[in-house]
């Protein structure tokens, strides 16, 4: 258990850090801009080039393992929607950030990080590829949801048109296809460039997570709505069984697969339910809240489950 508890305790340390340094020095939010560009265009890119570029591309294309988890996302965003209708009275664009916060996990900032620290350099490809249709996904359903409950004042093709854009303009998804295209045709950066991309690869993961500590402490905790537990049960609970289920029933997989795939999917909600909600000025601080319960919560739950996958207890593969 302390082997576990010293994987694990890194990471929360590191966003707690930051929680403290934004609770105790008050200073202005906006000195987080260039950090948070740094983390975004920079380091998390240079990231998933890294980890995708030294990948075989016939790894990449695992179809079945991209369906079996984006599915676990999306029952987790309908079941967090369902909750989000009833206790927020119908509101749709309430509702459609409530399902963010209970389904989107921390997948770019602190999945790679803890699934390759855990699981070692195979998590690579199952870890890019969760975030990559994750992400795709939620991009997509955000906007259709605010669309369908009139907040995006536009037409269906400009809405389509601005969802495609922002997928395919997203830095993390720009450096991954550039990684697959390195993959393909077996090239590699010179020798500087390299050690360049390693060292921002190196720097991702703590500067995203002391961000995000500091980021959250920075929003005032108010009233926790009634919903906010639920969807951090959600988050924390039903979506890595989800993902454990369908991964054993579609495979069969490569444990360490599974073991991402589950792994991933109990991460605490990605900071992106906040900015969300900002974005549309809708559910600010109760998305601001469901981060940081949520992320609390996780330090027993992660620890647990990484507990039940370095000791064997939970199978990769159905039992006959």
């Amino acid at each position: 258990m302390a082997d576990i508890l010293s994987l694990a305790l890194p990471f929360f340390g590191l966003i707690f850090l930051g929680f403290g340094s934004g609770w105790l020095v008050k200073l202005p939010e906006g000195g987080l801009s260039w950090l948070n560009f740094f983390i975004i265009y920079i380091a998390l890119p240079a990231l998933f080039f890294e980890l995708v570029s030294r990948t075989p591309v016939d790894q990449i294309a695992n179809w079945s393992f991209v369906l079996a988890t984006t599915l676990s996302t999306f029952w987790c965003f309908a079941v967090a929607f369902a909750v989000g209708m009833l206790l927020r009275k119908g509101n749709i664009p309430e509702a459609t950030i409530a399902a963010v916060t209970g389904a989107y996990a921390n997948v770019g900032y602190m999945g790679p990080g803890l699934t390759l620290a855990a699981l070692g350099p195979q998590a690579t490809v199952p870890t890019a590829l969760i975030f990559v249709f994750d992400s795709t996904l939620f991009f997509a359903l955000v906007p259709f949801f605010m669309a369908m409950a009139g907040v995006e004042q536009e037409s269906a093709v400009r809405t389509v048109a601005r969802v495609l854009f922002r997928v395919f303009t997203h830095p993390f998804i720009v450096a991954t296809l550039l990684g697959i295209a390195a993959a393909a045709v077996h090239v590699r950066p010179p020798a500087a460039i390299d050690r360049m991309l390693d060292l921002l690869k190196n720097a991702a993961a703590p500067c995203a997570l002391f961000t995000l500590g500091v980021t959250v402490a920075l929003r005032p905790l108010g009233r926790v709505p009634l919903e906010i537990p639920i969807l951090s049960a959600v988050k924390l609970i039903l979506h890595p069984l989800l993902a454990w289920t369908m991964l054993t029933l579609a495979g069969p997989f490569d444990p360490i697969w599974v073991y991402t795939g589950v792994l991933m999917a109990a991460l605490p909600p990605a900071l992106n339910a906040f900015v969300m909600a900002r974005q549309y000025s809708v559910y600010v601080e109760e998305s601001s809240a469901g981060i940081l319960v949520g992320t609390v919560a996780s330090v027993v739950t992660v620890t647990t489950l990484l507990y039940l996958i370095q000791n064997g207890l939970l199978p990769a593969m159905p039992t006959r």
